[in-house]
């Protein structure tokens, strides 16, 4: 019997074929195939769709050098391998009752000169992780929340800061003027196989969160690329500006991607779940938790990987900065969601934020939650009471330290961070604290506005 996964004699896979037919079928023009950078920017390169054929046979070959963090310019030819499970129609590029349209395939990158998976590809970085789980027994869960504004535009196109709506939490027309823009990026999404569980108006004006199903970790990350894809294009569709920055305006709530993890066994049970435990959850649990705990501070520069992500990450704000964990409030780095059923029990990392790659930053959570388990970590009880009203003694007493308050300060942690470092892996460790270095040496030089108006007249 033939696996649908299997080429024969070097030819299409079943699953291939039944992509080209589709292709066919709904008469596709074009085929963007995507990838990231290790920045996480989504980056592609659209083909004729009479491509699809050599794209799965033979791959489609670019210029690794222009792409940021990939290689150098003598070591630049770099071969995208599209994955047939992750195609899907772009419904902004087709319009109902025309000819023609567009398609996505999220690849794999390549490197030419090996022939294997090329080390510096965010997806593959993830892959790594997933794997090093399954040699444990483990299949990763992933839920993420992620949030983002939605700005007004200016006469010339470009994003403004200002939202047009007063809408809070949870809050209806007439106060949350976008709703309306949400139920396109929903039905958009649910266009390209999204399941959505629910949307709604966040605390800040013109903050909007929208949360699809989980799904395994590498699907996830797919989606969030793809997510972050649709609601931009659709945003502009309405002549809105979409960002997932995570503080865009100053002294209200940033946006955050609160993550829900879970492990499950390979005969599908849940390894996070125990009945006879006070919380619910098992002793992997705790000690997945205790492996995040852990390496926190180097996690943020993955996590959180912007110098305005920091300003996200300040008390009073709703943002976690306290390394602990709770099964109560979100004032802890980690939350211990309510669960209605054994197969729901799950944690809650509620410091990544949408700016992240998601592929690093899943590889880099589920490889320090990894180390908890094979240490045998203890999980310290959790934190109850708001841990926001603590002073500095209290917080000593329960022994809970903070988040980096910069990126300098991730960044450096993650230099120490052996665990979190092998979880990039060689090449994407090195150029990712060189980009990022190069971004916070860039802002420790320049002189904002604040400062000018703090300043200027003062001294």
């Amino acid at each position: 019997m033939t696996d649908a996964n299997t080429k024969p004699d070097g030819g299409l896979t079943a699953v291939e074929q039944d992509v080209i037919d589709e292709i066919d079928e709904k008469g596709i023009d074009f085929l963007r195939l995507q990838f990231t950078d290790i920045i996480g920017t989504v980056k592609n390169v659209s083909v004729p769709a009479s491509q699809a054929e050599k794209a799965f046979t033979e791959g489609i070959y670019f210029d690794g050098s222009s792409i940021n963090g990939f290689v150098r310019i003598q070591e630049s030819d770099m071969r995208l391998k599209p994955d047939p499970e992750t195609f899907s129609v772009l419904p902004w590029r087709t319009r109902p009752g025309e000819e023609g349209g567009a398609a996505r395939l999220i690849c794999d990158v390549i490197d030419t000169s090996t022939g294997e998976p090329f080390e510096g590809d965010p997806r593959r970085v993830l892959k790594n992780a997933l794997d090093r789980a399954e040699e444990m027994g483990y299949e990763v869960n992933a839920a993420p929340e992620p949030e983002f504004f939605l700005f007004e535009e200016d006469e010339d196109g470009r994003a403004t800061t200002d939202t047009g709506d007063h809408g809070g939490y949870f809050d209806l027309a007439p106060k949350d003027l976008a709703s309306d823009v949400r139920r396109d990026i929903i039905y958009g999404l649910e266009d390209m196989g999204f399941e959505i569980e629910a949307s709604h108006h966040e605390v800040a004006r013109g903050q909007h969160e929208i949360n699809f199903e989980y799904d395994d970790a590498l699907s996830t990350a797919d989606n969030v690329a793809t997510f972050r894809t649709v609601v931009r294009a659709i945003a502009a569709q309405h002549d809105l500006h979409a960002t997932f920055m995570p503080k865009p305006i100053p002294k209200i709530n940033g946006s955050g991607m609160h993550t829900h993890i879970s492990l499950f066994t390979e005969d599908g049970e849940n390894a996070f779940h125990d009945e006879d435990d006070e919380f619910d959850l098992s002793e992997t649990a705790k000690q997945f938790t205790a492996g995040i705990l852990d390496h926190a501070e180097a996690l943020a520069a993955v996590t959180n990987p912007t110098v305005n992500s920091y300003k996200r990450l300040v008390p009073g704000y709703e943002a976690p900065v306290y390394v602990a964990w709770s099964d109560r409030n979100r004032s802890a780095l980690i939350r211990k969601p309510a669960a209605r059923v054994p197969a729901a029990s799950r944690i809650e990392a509620r410091f990544p934020d949408p700016s992240c790659n998601p592929y690093l930053a899943f590889a880099a959570l589920i490889h320090a939650g990894l180390d908890g388990i094979e240490r045998g970590l203890d999980c310290d009880d959790p934190v109850r009471e708001n841990i926001y009203e603590f002073d500095e003694a209290k917080r000593e007493e329960y022994g809970i330290t903070t988040l980096p308050s910069n990126l300098g300060e991730a960044l450096d942690a993650l230099e120490e961070d052996e665990v979190v470092l092998d979880a990039l892996g060689g090449h994407v460790s090195e150029k990712f604290v060189e980009a990022k270095s190069a971004e916070y040496d860039d802002y420790r030089v320049d002189v904002s506005d604040w400062e000018l108006d703090r300043y200027l007249e003062t001294f």
